[in-house]
């Protein structure tokens, strides 16, 4: 006759919502690998690397805590009750008087109710990122109740950021990112918990970090962070709530859940550095991480409350121009370097070094300019030429009038407008992407390419202060 596994509820997202699992053997380390063999993704939540039964998880037979008995070699009688019981952190999950009232309209809904508000506030959601993805997410998570938030960043708030990220304002410039989330959070709702983490993310810190949330949402804006996230998230068995602004397209996905893909199934690897501008640089609508954000909050209170049909093996993109919204199917790759049955990866790596961040594959022979060398130039009339790379849009905000306009994408195909042997000076908006063309052209064997430090902005703030910085 069959033992009875009792599963708790945050457990069950591992067990496609199954609160009970009938299983044979004739001792705990039986029954559980016969657990772990149909739902492979709980395994880490339960036992450490060694087999050895985790701190934070008791396993009770009868009402009896193997633990004061055999550990995982005590016997297991047929028709057993076995309950799982983990640690649950974040205080009581029982709902206050003044709780009810707050989410009556969650308890209005028979998919949510007391049991699903109870789940709610007993969540325990990392948010990476308190930008503009991480600003509608954490805001939205902490209005439905979500009992501990955890949130990573290091960054301050500049005025160019409150465009889109409407976590902050203008009383929050120069600030702590994260403390002022904080602040504002504990304000929209002091019952939820939120812990800061102001650093950044790392393969050394990540671990740690990580495997104290049940879920993560990526709220990141750079290659780097977003495999390392992918891959934590893997390797700690931890659903990885996916989104991504660009401009005016936006993507949605949940991956590492219910045996789904994650990340790299569908990007093994990342484009070449630089390929793809940053927000900074390609600039996106301000309220597109709203949009996307808010998805993003929507998938992970699906997966909290095991209701719906999450986005797993689903590419959901969006474009903010037409409004159209297409659904893309993604298969699990069996042989994903990270997630496939024989993973190569199997510990977090350099992801900077990965995504080719810090490496330099070329000799870089380019000198850099101060603005003020420049403006010495060009009052004494000595100035080499100047190539502005930025897009023709960014011309009417700002720009030297003396400056050749070339756009960053258009260079290597009007190389014949250029004499190898002339003096020019790049700029773009903040020196990156003419540092990138300096780089280039010195490739392509130009005696003399010098990079403007910072860019039309840092002429605006010393030189010419008539110009507006964006």
């Amino acid at each position: 006759m069959a033992s009875k596994l009792r599963i708790p509820s945050p457990l069950r997202r591992f067990t496609n919502g199954e609160s009970s699992i009938d299983v044979n053997g004739g001792n705990v380390a039986q029954i559980l690998e016969e657990l772990f063999s149909a739902h492979p993704d709980i395994k880490s939540h339960l036992v450490e690397d060694n087999g050895s039964l985790r701190n934070f998880v008791n396993i009770f037979i009868e009402g009896e805590d193997i633990r004061q008995g055999g550990g995982m070699n005590t016997k297991v009688p047929d028709g057993s009750d076995v309950r799982i019981i983990p640690s649950i952190a974040g205080g009581s999950t029982n709902l206050s008087p003044e709780e009810f009232i707050r989410y009556s309209r969650h308890l209005s809904l028979p998919e949510v109710g007391i049991e699903g508000q109870k789940k709610i506030k007993s969540a325990k959601v990392l948010v990476v990122g308190a930008g503009g993805l991480g600003s509608p997410v954490s805001l939205y998570l902490a209005a439905a109740g979500v009992g501990t938030i955890g949130m990573v960043d290091f960054d301050v708030v500049d005025e160019s950021n409150l465009q889109r990220q409407v976590l902050f304002g203008m009383e929050q410039i120069g600030k702590s990112k994260l403390q002022s989330a904080e602040e504002r959070l504990k304000n929209l709702n002091p019952y939820t918990k939120i812990n800061l983490h102001e650093v950044a993310l790392s393969s050394e810190n990540a671990p740690d970090i990580i495997k104290n949330y049940d879920i993560v949402v990526d709220g990141t804006d750079n290659f780097p962070t977003r495999y390392l996230v992918n891959d934590a998230c893997v390797i700690l068995g931890k659903p990885n709530v996916y989104g991504s602004i660009y401009r005016f397209d936006g993507q949605v996905s949940v991956f590492n859940y219910d045996s789904g893909p994650c990340y790299r199934c569908l990007y093994p690897s990342p484009p070449p550095p630089n390929l793809v501008p940053s927000c900074a640089e390609g600039g996106v609508l301000g309220v597109l991480p709203g949009i996307i954000g808010t998805m993003q909050a929507n998938e992970t209170l699906k997966l909290i409350l095991g209701i719906g049909e999450p986005m797993v093996g689903r590419f959901l993109l969006f474009d903010a121009l037409t409004f159209e919204f297409s659904e893309l199917k993604i298969q699990k790759n069996d042989a994903c370097v990270v997630c496939s049955d024989n993973p190569s990866v199997t510990k977090l790596i350099d992801y900077k070094q990965f995504c080719g961040v810090d490496s330099v594959t070329h000799k870089i022979d380019y000198e850099e300019m101060e603005v003020t060398e420049l403006d010495k130039l060009l009052k004494n009339g000595s100035s080499p030429t100047i190539i502005d790379v930025r897009e023709e849009f960014e011309l009417e905000i700002s720009k030297i009038d003396s400056a050749m306009h070339i756009p960053m994408n258009q260079v290597p195909k009007r190389l014949e407008e250029l004499n190898p042997d002339n003096e020019y000076v790049v700029m773009c908006r903040t020196g990156v992407r003419s540092s990138q063309i300096c780089e280039f052209l010195s490739n392509q064997n130009f005696r003399s390419v010098v990079n403007l430090t910072g860019g039309i902005n840092e002429w605006a703030k010393k030189i010419d202060s008539s110009l507006p910085i964006y």
